[in-house]
């Protein structure tokens, strides 16, 4: 379905009916994290506005649980058995002088930037890249975005005091010393004054606000594109003290000496906690900017995760209940990994304060602006949320089936069709491994397997994997084709 069919418009005209796209995306937030979704201990106030005045969708996924392939399959419209990056290639290392990224996205790459620059759209990214580096085929100028300011090395957003960031492919340094976030403290003698070392000058996330408000500032009238990937509340736990203030001695909790990696905190909890309401606020900045110029009606933002909560860092999940009980973390295709919150808000088109169980991807997100800007995807493995959005679910085209393909920790499958959900682990090890099959229906935790009663499912899955699966252009990413797992080895 387009929305605003190409026939019948000349350019002119076209752009005066394009809404404004703006697509916020946490790092590492569970899928209960937020108040939209369930979360007590957590405050989100902007959140609950963007949900009592938009869409919630309550079985949202990302297209893979960590960070890079997930950022990949978002901007590609590709599913882990597609995809040109599948899991978290690091290239270079930690210290700045050793800033190599992840592996680039090739060039000619047809991304959501470059669909939507073609349909009349400025692009702009600010946040947190992932996906190459500024001389590398990756870099987001290459990639069909106008301009960009953030990171670019997912390594260097460990650290939210950074010693610099970058802009359109030049370094912009900032008043922080360089630190190593990983260093650990030892329990028996830290003080005070070394926790102090985790905290810089300059909060990364707030220069990222600002350059994003700039940006909206920039266009007036004329319609854009704004993808915002911060990095909260991906560990280390950093965040100004004055938002750690609104939560200490609400929580009972012990000081995290970096003993699981990451920086160190005095207050842990509290530091968690204030990441994500500092998330809140910054999603309330732009709600409120965008207000101010009188663009409400002209805009949709969209928010969601690019993954399931840390295991790591200092970070305590069952505390902060932040997969409501769902199997599973970041890492893993099991629902807590994967499941993530989506919330959208377009005044006057989708309906205010309604929820949806319709089960989607963010792999669908291609597609889905595609239709909002009438335009054409290119051969993407998803569908159109649209009809869903603006509560036309009777015309929303349905999917037998969505495929995750994972090749880090150990190797794995996942297949959600209706309410049945399998899952396949350790394929590294025996690729004769069998399936896991739930009713996400009646067993929402994934704890029956119900595989040995449903032979006709195993059948199903492995023809659904030998459909999807290409191999991979990397050994390190191949698992399921045999004769390439032994080339490897």
């Amino acid at each position: 379905m387009l929305l605003f069919p190409l026939s019948g418009f000349t350019q002119k005209q076209l752009s005066k009916r394009l809404p404004n796209i703006i697509y916020i995306y946490a790092d590492d937030l569970g899928y209960a994290e937020t108040g939209p979704y369930g979360q007590k201990k957590i405050k989100t106030p902007n959140l609950d506005l963007l949900a009592k005045e938009g869409m919630t969708l309550t079985q949202h996924y990302t297209s893979a649980p960590v960070c890079a392939p997930a950022r990949c399959m978002l901007m590609t419209g590709k599913h882990g058995g597609h995809a040109y990056i599948r899991g978290n290639y690091e290239m270079g290392g930690f210290p700045d002088s050793l800033e190599g990224g992840q592996m680039p996205l090739p060039e000619g790459t047809f991304t959501i930037p470059l669909m939507l620059k073609k349909a009349g759209y400025t692009t702009a990214l600010t946040g947190k890249w992932g996906l190459g580096m500024n001389n590398s085929t990756g870099s987001p100028l290459k990639q069909g975005f106008d301009y960009y300011y953030g990171y670019l090395d997912q390594k260097q957003a460990h650290n939210f005091y950074p010693s610099h960031l970058w802009e359109n492919d030049n370094i912009v340094s900032l008043d922080n010393p360089y630190m190593n976030v990983h260093k650990r403290l030892d329990s028996a003698k830290a003080t005070d004054k070394d926790f102090e070392y985790y905290r810089g000058k300059t909060y990364s996330q707030d220069l990222i606000t600002k350059k994003a408000v700039q940006f909206i500032n920039n266009q007036g009238h004329k319609p854009f594109f704004l993808y915002m990937p911060y990095t909260i509340p991906h560990v280390s736990l950093q965040v100004p003290q004055k938002y750690i203030d609104r939560y200490i001695g609400q929580f009972t909790e012990k000081p995290y000496y970096g003993q699981q990696g990451y920086a160190a905190a005095k207050h842990p909890y509290s530091t968690y906690a204030a990441m994500i309401t500092y998330l809140d606020d910054q999603i309330g900045i732009v709600m409120s900017e965008i207000k101010r110029l009188g663009l409400d009606d002209d805009t949709i933002i969209m928010f969601s995760s690019d993954n399931g909560p840390s295991f790591s860092g200092g970070v305590d999940t069952k505390f902060f209940n932040s997969v409501d009980g769902l199997r599973g973390l970041k890492m893993d295709v099991f629902e807590g990994g994967i499941r993530e919150p989506f919330i959208a808000r377009w005044p006057g088109k989708i309906p205010a304060n309604t929820t949806s169980n319709f089960i989607s991807v963010q792999f669908d997100m291609m597609a889905t602006f595609a239709a909002i800007a009438g335009t054409e995807t290119n051969n993407t493995d998803g569908i159109s949320l649209l009809p869903t959005l603006l509560g036309k679910s009777k015309e929303q085209q349905q999917r037998e089936y969505i495929y995750w393909e994972y090749p880090e920790k150990g190797g794995q499958l996942a297949i959600r069709m209706g309410d049945w959900k399998g899952v396949k682990l350790n394929l590294r090890k025996n690729l004769k491994n069998p399936w896991m099959i739930f009713n996400l229906k009646t067993d929402r935790n994934e704890t029956e397997d119900l595989s040995s009663q449903h032979p006709e499912l195993v059948r199903r899955f492995d023809e659904i994997v030998k459909k999807e699966h290409q191999v991979s252009h990397i050994n390190e990413w191949e698992f399921l084709e045999s004769k390439m797992r032994k080339k490897a080895m």
